[in-house]
């Protein structure tokens, strides 16, 4: 069974400018995804793939033990282009690197770090374990619910529930389970790719829920208040 891990990255942004090379409680905020994919392949056979517009980011992450000779081409380096274009741009560059066909893809967001190598085996696991899934990704229980307490707004100008026909629904505890995705990793079976799908969403993928805190960092709040959990470790989980 042969794994890519691949690590996305690229140059801009704006919410936290320059947010993936960004110091978070001592260590580059790329360098914790490289070190849980470095654990990782310590029990896989497993490629670590780096895909970046930017060669600041290539050099912090030679610094964190990943190089790599690969650039992302221009067409896929903007706001609009795709993850899943990204991703297979890099898997195809690494099967012809290293003359072989990779079965699965496992794909870290640098942004959202909080996870373990225990998470990413589980995950694993439970796509193994059913045969017709073309992926598995990451998700955390929602804090709010579509079917009880959150609403959208109509033309006329009042609001009604994200879900229509659910106003029977009238607890939480009554309304069907649903998750946030925290965006934090993304397992790809080969036939994912095979048969063309352009969304992490299809008809057939896998929800692996995070049991401890996990969270993306959108804004500048969001990395203080991650900083603070590592520095205080106030974490529910060793990371």
């Amino acid at each position: 069974m042969d794994i890519l891990i691949t690590i996305c990255a690229r140059g801009g942004s704006k919410g936290i400018p320059g947010k993936n090379i960004k110091l978070l409680n001592g260590l580059p905020l790329i360098g914790y995804t490289i070190q849980t994919a470095k654990h990782f392949a310590e029990k896989f056979s497993t490629v670590i793939a780096l895909s970046t517009d930017s060669s600041d980011i290539q050099k912090v992450a030679a610094e964190c033990g990943l190089k790599t000779d690969y650039l992302r081409p221009d067409n896929l380096a903007t706001d609009t282009a795709g993850k899943i274009a990204v991703i297979e741009d890099l898997k195809k560059y690494e099967e012809v690197k290293n003359n072989l066909e990779f079965d699965f893809v496992i794909d870290l967001d640098i942004t959202s770090p909080l996870r373990t190598v225990m998470d990413l085996e589980n995950a694993l696991d439970m796509l193994l374990h059913d045969e017709q899934a073309y992926n598995v990704f990451s998700v955390s229980p929602a804090n709010r619910n579509p079917y009880f307490n959150m609403v959208e707004s109509r033309n006329d100008g009042y609001v009604q529930l994200v879900k229509s026909g659910t106003e029977n629904i009238l607890s939480r505890q009554a309304a069907p389970d649903v998750y946030d995705m925290n965006a934090s990793f993304y397992i790809f079976r080969k036939s994912f790719f095979q048969d063309r799908h352009v969304s992490s969403i299809t008809n057939r993928s896998l929800a692996y829920v995070m049991s401890h805190t996990c969270f993306d960092l959108d804004h500048p709040m969001d990395f203080t208040i991650m900083e603070l959990l590592l520095k205080n470790d106030k974490l529910d989980f060793d990371l």
